[in-house]
């Protein structure tokens, strides 16, 4: 081993992925391009449900990323864009987000909460499905990422975090048809519009993408649909979501053993949200009311459905109340929600829970506002699982407007799935007796600037989970069952930075952004009876993320990424992705190449991931 942990092999597979990266780059040093960004992020209000503050204001790890950044990375989903953010753990089962699970700082797919313009996209069957999601990389203004507890902010299930995704409202009136294809027979087609008016401001898409797999029975054919429109009448701004996704795909060893290669999946995931906004004097109030439908059907055998089958429908909806008040004591804000969820299926039954919750919290202001306290609870009433009360406290100092000092702690929560419940086949069988899972979470960092173009931000974590929910067997013939096992501690690293060379530089320079980011990660895991475990110790113990963008010339854009992953169950790995971008104000041409180096790796211990993968694509702007 090495000073600093690593295996020598490991330092090497770096080194060499480095060089290659940096000699692949070097010829492209020339012109400069403004990407604003890093100046404006201060200011960014991040788009919680109640205090909505400045990037800058909030006393929590939050990671942003920008629809200009989203355009650099070499990415078709936001399954694989958020690969490229530190501290978030993407684990693919084929590409372009054909499934995707995600975690936060060493949680698994069941406690990270997904929403859009803060709208949740939890399923109560799984957490699998939290990525179904109905937009595309081309609708996104920016993603939210809060890291840490989120249940008294945003609810149960964002028990190691939340990922809130930003979509746009774009201004004046335009279409875009885009074609795109690459290796494996992939190709695809987008069109979108923006449709202004005088009071009512719409936006639509629609992408289609397929490929035939890079591999036998890895074929996926995707298609979303998404709309959104604004309304101003008068005091009041409107808001309507709609979203659509269908997609089918060959699932070849994405379930239960690599033997089983003939396994097939079709989901269709619909959402609808109506929001309105207003203010009258010093309180701002939000309502909200959504519903979400998810059809997933699985077969075990594409070529003899019959043999086994699962069809699962759930539906959930709710309606939310919010609000914000400014005081002499700092800003207040109350909220509260009412929710059902229900399932049909062949295989967990007929199921259906209720919930109602409020949330209540303050942000105190003191010493010249250079000192925030933001203490806030919740409380959940669930029709199945009983009252549960969820404390947290946020507290920040600023020591300058280019440093702040900041800390938090919270109690999370999340409850069972219907598949941890109910699920049952020859390999698996479900516990109804499962208790909720909790944790006591608590972090301190600093986040820093510089008024020219420098953000970062550096913290320590940790995790303390109590009746986690893992499934286990005690020997390989039995079948897994989830049950609540010891403790998990987790604790760790984050840090990340960005450099904005042109206004580091003040002037034009052919670097135009550097990120480096960094997560270390321990987990121990208490004592338990079964001698297996599925989901509790599959943690990235090591991340590292590099990228870099240039400019070439007024029209060409070129940005490369190297990612380096150790898994604490898996070999680690590298990789290397680019993407080269021509653009000007109708046309945009890209090439794209991911696993330039052709790595052989695995993101779980059932699917190998392709190897080098090229993509070019051509849109024209109207």
């Amino acid at each position: 081993m090495t000073a600093a942990g690593f295996p020598k092999h490991q330092i090497t597979h770096m080194k060499n992925s480095l060089i290659i990266t940096l000699m692949g780059v070097s010829g492209f040093l020339l012109q400069a391009q403004t990407d604003t960004l890093i100046n404006q992020l201060p200011e960014i209000t991040i788009r919680e449900n109640r205090l909505e503050l400045p990037f800058s204001d909030v006393s929590r790890s939050i990671e942003v990323i920008s629809a200009r950044q989203i355009e650099a990375l070499p990415v078709q989903s936001v399954s694989e864009l958020l690969q490229y953010l530190s501290g978030v753990d993407i684990r693919q089962r084929g590409v372009h987000g054909v499934q995707a699970d995600i975690g936060i700082r060493g949680g698994t797919f069941d406690q990270t909460l997904v929403l859009i313009n803060g709208i949740k996209m939890s399923d109560p069957q799984t957490g699998h499905h939290a990525m179904n999601l109905p937009i595309d990389l081309e609708n996104i203004e920016r993603v939210e990422v809060l890291k840490g507890p989120g249940a008294r902010i945003y609810g149960q299930n964002a028990f190691t975090g939340a990922i809130n995704i930003v979509t746009k409202t774009p201004e004046g009136a335009y279409s875009k048809i885009a074609v795109q294809g690459g290796s494996f027979e992939m190709g695809g087609v987008a069109f979108s519009a923006s449709l202004p008016g005088h009071r009512y401001d719409q936006y639509v898409s629609f992408s289609k993408r397929f490929a035939q797999g890079y591999r036998y029975n890895t074929d996926y054919d995707i298609n979303n649909f998404f709309y959104q429109g604004q309304l101003q009448a008068g005091v009041h701004q409107l808001r309507l979501l709609a979203g659509y996704s269908e997609r089918r795909f060959g699932a070849n060893g994405f379930y239960a053993s690599p033997r089983f290669v003939d396994q097939f999946e079709a989901i269709q995931t619909s959402v609808i949200g109506i929001e309105d906004n207003w203010k009258q004097g010093n309180w701002s109030f939000k309502p909200r009311i959504y519903w979400r439908r998810n059809q997933d059907e699985y077969i075990f055998n594409r070529s003899n459905p019959a043999a086994y089958r699962n069809l699962h429908i759930t539906n959930t909806g709710g309606f939310e109340f919010h609000a914000s008040h400014v005081n002499r004591w700092g800003i207040t804000g109350l909220g509260a929600e009412i929710g059902v969820m229900g399932m049909r299926s062949n295989n967990l039954g007929a199921r259906q829970r209720g919930v109602a919750n409020i949330f209540a919290e303050h942000r105190f202001l003191f010493w010249d506002e250079n000192l925030d306290i933001t203490p806030g609870i919740a409380f959940y009433q669930y029709s199945d699982f009983g009252s549960r009360i969820f404390p947290g406290i946020d507290l920040g100092y600023r020591f300058s407007n280019q440093l702040k000092l900041f800390a938090n702690a919270g109690y999370t929560f999340r409850i069972p799935t219907y598949t941890d419940l109910y699920y049952q086949d020859p390999a698996n069988l479900g516990n109804p007796d499962l208790k909720p899972e909790a944790a006591i979470s608590w972090e301190v960092g600093f986040k820093g600037s510089s008024p020219r173009g420098m953000q970062w931000q550096l913290s320590w974590f940790a995790r303390d989970a109590f009746d986690l929910i893992d499934w286990t067997r005690s020997s390989e013939d039995l079948p897994w069952q989830p049950d609540n096992i010891a403790r998990l501690y987790t604790s760790g690293l984050d840090f990340n930075t960005q450099l904005h060379f042109p206004g580091l530089f003040a002037g034009e320079t052919p670097l135009q952004r550097l990120y480096i980011a960094y997560t270390y990660i321990n987990a121990q895991l208490g004592s338990q009876d079964s001698g297996f475990s599925r989901y509790a110790l599959e943690n990235l113990r090591h991340q590292l993320i590099l990228g870099l963008e240039f400019r070439i010339g007024k029209k060409l854009y070129h940005s490369v990424n190297y990612r380096y992953l150790d898994r604490v169950s898996l070999e680690d790995y590298a990789l290397v992705d680019s993407k080269i971008v021509y653009k000007t104000n109708t046309i945009e041409l890209f090439v794209a190449a991911n696993n330039i180096l052709n790595q052989e790796y695995r993101e779980t211990n059932l699917v190998p991931m392709p190897g080098r993968w090229l993509q070019t694509g051509i849109s024209k702007k109207f």
